[in-house]
């Protein structure tokens, strides 16, 4: 076909239109440049509430969109492990305690802890002071409520620790994720989360003062006292993808350290950060989820190595735990859990200003209101 400038016009216009999209795709409408942001799931272990108010933080403020992700986060429940999500593929991280990794690593699974973000267990045994119970050994001859399904192993330690026997020295019963067998006195002890059970029993009405329960009317048993707590939440990872493909891993040192971030800014901006989570709509409300984000962040801070950075300690005593118990067969293998993602995103931080340690983290005081409004 001979050229005319009929058909040279055409294929200028077509090559300007081609010219368009590509800047277009490539710019904002101010003349920045963007970067194409790579999709990314994360799979939580539990319903939304601020235990998880890091994550929804950095997707609130950017921080996630600014090291180049674009995160959808996936809702926890009770039939839902995350360990088996990661694995399957339908998740590229997940938000699980280190003893609910290890069982599925354990049975096949190569998924790593890459992040350790509790720093300490939010696990008690709550009892009313009115019961005696003020230590492991006044359980004996108790009747102790747990909610199993892999939570009761602190309590089994402990009891073991205090030389009495779960099977035939307490009474062992299964306990509903709330307070009410211990509020109707149905149990002597029960088990709670320090950050959301444990606040539940603080915003009920106690019938003989017609005010809410106050600190002063239980008596706590905390395992990091006793010395059989076993270490919670931490990123998990596909193993495999780490090792074999390198843009994997460069997307799981961006989600690290924008976590972390996320965390700092939990630390750093305690109210704004309560708004974020209350957005997110969980289903208690705002006093207790100012509770429980004042109580998580200090299971996170300080962090004397760093946030996200494992404390060979409490791993150690995990293990030691894990395997007494039963939970794991064996000590986990290499791998179970690495350090140079952590390391690595917290000295991008650190060049960032950003405060990874958080000696300066003192809790605050939270008025709890009736329930957790």
């Amino acid at each position: 076909m001979k050229w005319s400038r009929k058909n040279g016009l055409t294929r200028w216009l077509i090559v300007l239109a081609v010219f368009a999209m590509v800047a277009s795709a490539c710019s904002s409408d101010d003349g920045v440049e963007t970067q194409e942001l790579t999709p990314v799931k994360l799979q939580l272990q539990w319903f939304t509430q601020a235990q998880f108010a890091g994550y929804f933080a950095a997707l609130d403020q950017g921080f996630y969109a600014d090291a180049g992700l674009d995160v959808e986060i996936l809702e926890g429940g009770v039939d839902i492990v995350p360990a088996t999500v990661l694995d399957s593929g339908a998740a590229d991280f997940a938000i699980s305690w280190v003893p609910r990794g290890l069982v599925p690593r354990e049975e096949g699974l190569n998924i790593t802890n890459i992040a350790q973000v509790f720093q300490r267990s939010a696990t008690l045994q709550v009892s009313f002071t009115d019961t005696g119970i003020s230590g492991v050994g006044d359980l004996a001859g108790k009747t102790v409520g747990n909610w199993g399904f892999g939570n009761e192993f602190e309590l089994l330690a402990g009891l073991r620790s205090a030389g009495l026997d779960p099977d035939s020295d307490v009474s062992l019963v299964q306990q509903q994720f709330d307070m009410l067998a211990l509020i109707s006195g149905d149990i002597d002890a029960a088990q709670a989360m320090i950050y959301n059970e444990y606040a539940q029993v603080l915003e009920t009405v106690n019938p003989d003062t017609g005010e809410l329960y106050q600190p002063d009317d239980l008596s706590i048993i905390d395992w990091n006292q006793v010395g059989t707590a076993m270490l919670q939440d931490a990123i998990w990872a596909d193993a495999d993808k780490l090792e074999d493909d390198a843009a994997y891993r460069a997307t799981a040192v961006a989600f690290v350290e924008a976590s972390l971030r996320g965390w700092a800014f939990c630390r750093d901006e305690f109210d704004k950060c309560v708004d974020v989570v209350l957005g997110a709509g969980p289903t208690l409300g705002e006093s207790h989820q100012a509770w429980q984000l004042n109580e998580i962040n200090n299971l996170i801070w300080p962090s004397p190595d760093g946030a996200g950075v494992m404390d060979q300690a409490l791993w150690d005593q995990t293990i030691e735990v894990a395997t007494n118990e039963g939970i794991l067969a064996s000590v986990p293998t290499d791998g179970a859990f690495v350090t140079d993602i952590a390391a690595e995103a917290i000295a991008n931080l650190k060049e960032d200003g950003i405060d990874v340690v958080g000696d300066g983290w003192s809790p605050k005081t939270i008025e709890l209101k009736a329930g957790g409004e």
